[in-house]
């Protein structure tokens, strides 16, 4: 079983980055895929990145290559994603999570483990 908290979530103008936190409990961090989705008011939780088990292998949205980055400490059971280059329309509450599937998922319904979320608002 993983428990997971993302922290990092706040309120910054366009242009600006911020970098969420992924904290996950249990001795089987390393073993999950994990993955950010993101869901924005009255819309559907949407795939933004995911990381394999060591972090050599990364997948990105359209939406969000060349300005996000995913990455992951083992070590410290935690996943982080860096966001650059932020747009009002990157509000939303952001969500970790994390996968046993044995390939780099995107689809929420292949990931196992939720976090609780954290708000990402992007003024204009």
């Amino acid at each position: 079983q993983v428990q997971l908290v993302e922290s990092g979530g706040g309120l910054v103008q366009a242009g600006g980055s911020l970098r969420l936190s992924c904290a996950a409990s249990g001795r089987t961090f390393s073993s999950y895929f994990m993955g950010w989705f993101r869901q924005a008011p009255g819309k559907e939780r949407e795939f933004v990145a995911a990381i394999s088990w060591s972090g050599a292998n990364t997948y990105y949205a359209d939406s969000v290559k060349g300005r996000f980055t995913i990455s992951r400490d083992n070590a410290k059971n935690t996943v982080y994603l860096q966001m650059n280059s932020l747009k009002p329309e990157d509000t939303a509450v952001y969500y970790c999570a994390a996968s046993k599937v044995p390939r780099i998922p995107t689809m929420k319904n292949e990931y196992d483990h939720w976090g609780q979320g954290t708000q990402v608002t992007v003024s204009s």
